[in-house]
């Protein structure tokens, strides 16, 4: 998620490590399933087929705490996608 509500006082910074893409959630485990890369397991799967391997592939870079902080690293990963154009925040 590359968007947090606002009023988050504490949230996490990850990082892919097969994309490489930066993205802020709400959760802080240490490791979770990339929003952008990693895919959601598709349980309708015939008698020959594996079940298929969720990987963890984003890492936890850091907590963010505190209201200001939050806002800051969200406007900054904003900017990081738009290219820069700060007119649409």
């Amino acid at each position: 998620m590359y968007y947090v509500p606002d009023g988050t006082r504490l949230c996490g910074f990850y990082e892919c490590s097969e994309c490489h893409s930066r993205f802020l959630s709400l959760m802080t485990a240490p490791s979770m399933i990339c929003p952008a890369c990693g895919r959601a397991v598709d349980y309708e799967i015939g008698p020959d087929e594996e079940m298929p391997e969720l990987k963890e592939d984003a890492k936890l870079v850091k907590i963010i705490e505190g209201e200001e902080e939050v806002e800051k690293y969200d406007t900054l990963l904003s900017l990081a996608i738009t290219g820069g154009d700060y007119e649409w925040i």
